[in-house]
């Protein structure tokens, strides 16, 4: 790399992987960087952070991003997606429908509520395609130099299309989106599925196991006492049973 992760004000997680959080949201992105390839996940909430992101991890490793992982269709996530024209995108399955027809509309119109400039999130949504991989169940990713990140649709929960990436190594580090957060309480939308989210959590602690970080959608990196801890309150929260 050509600079360090922290002159870019960005949080070193594992050799080879970071996370910054953007302003505003905090929300989360993740950069995973392997000898053929580079992963980022999630875009950020317009087209200006995406390129920001774009800018940044081209300074961190010298490389354009060549895949582009989006943990779930909400604005803050994915409106900086148009800045990866080249980019492979991958997304859960069924995540293409929240971008067409009625599902744009109410993308747009949920960015606005939440304080995005009405022009700039028009532009965004106006740019964005879906992603040309669906994921169903498990994808492996590999990034070259022996490194295989996992892709997993764990949902539903935060949303119908949530997708969890599992990087393996020492630590291992689990990007949850926002099925864990960190700096707040867990956001349950109109479009969450409350009765499956601690399944899904459940999911990700299997898939990271009791040492891996787990790398919320906003907020601090956390630990798998935190998950179990959150899966809980949920659980309790929505009334769901074991």
């Amino acid at each position: 790399m050509t600079v360090t992760w922290e002159e870019t004000g960005w949080e070193q997680l594992a050799p080879g992987v970071g996370r910054c959080r953007l302003p505003v949201w905090d929300c989360t992105a993740g950069l995973v960087v392997g000898s053929d390839g580079v992963l980022l996940v999630d875009a950020g909430s317009a087209p200006a952070e995406g390129a920001r992101l774009r800018t940044e991890a081209r300074t961190l490793t010298g490389r354009r991003v060549t895949h582009l992982a989006l943990t779930h269709p909400h604005f803050d996530h994915i409106l900086g997606a148009p800045a990866f024209p080249d980019a492979e995108v991958f997304g859960a399955v069924g995540m293409d429908a929240v971008l067409s027809g009625r599902g744009r509309a109410e993308l747009r119109a949920d960015a606005v509520r939440h304080g995005l400039d009405a022009h700039t999130a028009e532009v965004a949504v106006d740019a964005l395609v879906a992603p040309r991989h669906m994921v169903s169940g498990e994808w492996t990713l590999d990034l070259g130099g022996g490194l295989q990140v996992l892709l997993a649709n764990v949902g539903p929960g935060h949303t119908a299309h949530d997708l969890a990436v599992l990087v393996p190594g020492s630590p291992e580090v689990v990007f949850c989106g926002d099925l864990v957060e960190e700096s707040g309480e867990p956001q349950a939308g109109p479009d969450a599925v409350p009765s499956r989210w601690p399944a899904a959590l459940d999911r990700l602690l299997e898939l990271g196991g009791e040492d891996a970080r787990y790398v919320p959608g906003h907020g601090a990196v956390v630990n798998a006492a935190f998950v179990r801890a959150q899966r809980d309150a949920l659980a309790a929260r929505f009334g769901v049973s074991d």
